[in-house]
């Protein structure tokens, strides 16, 4: 496909297009990688389709023919690359859904008038802690709005303990009624 421009070496149109491929074959890579730890069989079908053809023509170009020292280093530095691109853009995607847990030392009705107006569903407990009372506000919510709920919590309560995960399983509550209806 290429020509090469010196005995056993690929010339830098062929090095450039594998490190392209790289950089689109490793965040397919990912992303279906990411999507079969959430059960998303159906894009992960389509990815890792996608990610083959995108795989085995760069690979062919790698070791097809000569094998070049400069494609192969190429090929390496560029699954790097991509690895750090595909998690930039399944940040950017945000697929999921996150637990929030916020402790703090009051109750501040501020901050739960405008998690609700927001749109957040939470459960509030009351709890002892080792000087006095605490509030825990437990938040599930989409990947895509944390930074959101992070920063309406941090403008009410500054001092708060926030935590985050990403749960495995849930079942029923506010946000899963709220999906469904929209289905409907």
């Amino acid at each position: 496909m290429f020509k090469r421009d010196y005995e056993g070496g690929a010339n830098v149109k062929e090095i450039l297009l594998i490190l392209f491929l790289q950089l689109i074959y490793v965040p397919l890579l990912t992303l279906r990688t990411i999507f079969l730890v959430r059960n998303l069989t159906a894009l992960a079908s389509i990815f890792g389709v996608m990610e083959i053809l995108v795989y085995v023509f760069g690979l062919s170009l790698v070791f097809g023919g000569d094998q070049s020292v400069a494609a192969m280093v190429v090929y390496a530095v560029g699954f790097g690359v991509g690895i750090i691109y595909g998690i930039k853009i399944e940040k950017k995607l945000a697929i999921g859904y996150i637990l929030v847990i916020i402790n703090t030392q009051s109750k501040n009705d501020e901050l739960i008038d405008t998690l609700k107006n927001n749109g957040f569903g939470f459960t509030l407990f009351v709890g002892e802690g080792r000087d006095s009372k605490r509030y825990k506000l437990d938040v599930l919510t989409k990947r895509n709005r944390e930074s959101e709920l992070i920063a309406t919590v941090e403008k009410f309560e500054p001092q708060a303990f926030i935590m985050s995960y990403e749960p495995t399983y849930f079942k029923g509550g506010f946000l899963l009624g709220r999906i469904k209806s929209a289905k409907n």
